[in-house]
């Protein structure tokens, strides 16, 4: 296993390379959260992500033999970008095997950073297995996301600036996938600050590490499909296993809803754009998934920020339909012109903002003379919706709010 030796030695190798990230206490979350609440922007990452630092210590410690044969590796899109830097920095020809299901934003990443991809797989284990099969069959030299000392070792170079940064440091959460990034974090701290405790932080879709800290042995599980696709992960390695047995005080778990509004706060209140992944920390910190954490100082780690435009969209109006922010009702208008303006008439009177409407006279079930009008607003909060609600009924439309989230309240 790595010593303290290891990574400040890593720490070396990259600084020529890779900036120190900071590490700022959030006044917003402090007050709301009860605590110091720090966070470790490792989304100002050089790749957006802390991956690199990992990828580049292993690359940059490669014989000359090594590095002429050229270097594979398996990611979920990350890691593949700091291989893919890392390699083009080194003069080292890489190829990338990510799942299909990788955000377009990472494989177009990878592929500008230099990097060949090849697409194998629905979830990182597959890939893994593709990108081991072209290993033997071209005789590359494969750098493991995770389960790599090296790997380890630079991204134990976070442990060290969170010391630095924050000294009265009292806990320290990070999200965790193969166990690579709290595995080289917990090495650091342990080794100079014992004190700290470190929590993992996993989705319930792909809770491997969890089960496996519980269990005392590792265990593989089902990966479902995650918006925290950077931790979606059938089992632990054998290497970071070990660190977390040892010396990780818990790994806890979150919901895939805790993590898609854990995003969107990050994003109102923080002013951070994060990835699902890094949202798992503060999910786990905002949930009260961690005991005893009022009054400290906690320090989350925030991986990485390459969030899929089109995922973050999603999450975006998910989250404004469950906040009674954006709703969408149908009723039925007269089919004689007028008919539609008199209903906005109604609606705009009472402030709602019209985004989107479907005018149906054939497929749908009303009278003959009759037109079906879905209508999606934008509205302020629940008491909005029902104040409209009511308006639409005053003037005789018949109103249905055929939304999972949001809709009047009974009468």
């Amino acid at each position: 296993m790595i010593g303290l030796a290891d990574i400040e030695r890593a720490r070396a190798r990259i600084a020529s390379i890779l900036e120190t990230t900071p590490c700022r206490m959030s006044p917003a979350f402090s007050e709301q959260l009860g605590m110091r609440a720090f966070f470790k922007y490792e989304t100002l990452q050089l790749t957006g992500s802390f991956k690199v630092r990992g990828a580049y210590n292993k690359i940059s410690s490669l014989s000359r033999s090594e590095a002429e044969r050229g270097v594979i590796t398996a990611s979920a899109g990350n890691h593949a970008q700091g291989v893919a830097f890392s390699a083009c920095q080194a003069g080292v020809p890489s190829t990338i095997v990510m799942p299909r299901t990788t955000p377009l934003i990472k494989i177009e990443n990878t592929r500008r950073l230099g990097g060949r991809v090849v697409l194998a797989g629905e979830v990182f284990d597959e890939a893994c297995e593709e990108a081991r099969r072209l290993e033997a069959e071209k005789g590359l030299v494969f750098v493991h996301p995770f389960d790599d000392e090296q790997v380890i070792a630079g991204q134990g170079t976070i442990g060290l600036e969170i010391l630095e940064q924050v000294p009265e440091v009292e806990v320290i959460v990070v999200p965790v996938g193969g166990g690579g990034l709290i595995s080289g974090i917990v090495a650091a701290v342990k080794a100079k600050k014992p004190s700290v405790r470190i929590y993992g932080v996993q989705t319930e879709a792909a809770p491997a590490m969890a089960e496996s800290f519980r269990a005392g042995r590792a265990v593989t599980c089902q990966a479902s499909r995650s918006v925290a696709d950077g931790i979606a992960v059938k089992g632990p390695g054998d290497l970071t296993f070990e660190y977390i047995r040892r010396y990780v005080d818990d790994v806890v778990t979150v919901s895939e809803d805790a993590i898609r509004a854990a995003v969107i706060r990050l994003l109102e209140t923080g002013k951070t754009v994060v990835e699902g992944a890094a949202a798992a920390a503060f999910a786990a910190v905002a949930g009260r998934q961690i005991p005893e954490l009022a009054q400290r100082s906690v320090v989350m780690v925030l991986s990485g920020a390459n969030i899929d435009l089109a995922l973050l969209a999603r999450i975006i109006d998910r989250s404004l339909v469950e906040s009674h922010r954006l709703v969408r009702f149908r009723t039925r208008v007269p089919d004689r012109p007028g008919g539609l303006a008199e209903l906005l008439q109604v609606i705009a009177q009472h402030g709602g903002n019209v985004l989107r409407i479907q005018h149906d006279r054939v497929f749908m079930y009303a009278g003959f003379w009759q037109a079906q009008i879905d209508v999606t607003l934008e509205t302020r909060n629940e008491e909005h919706i029902e104040e409209l609600h009511q308006a639409l009924l005053t003037e005789g439309y018949e109103v249905e709010w055929p939304n999972l989230f949001a809709g009047p309240p009974a009468a």
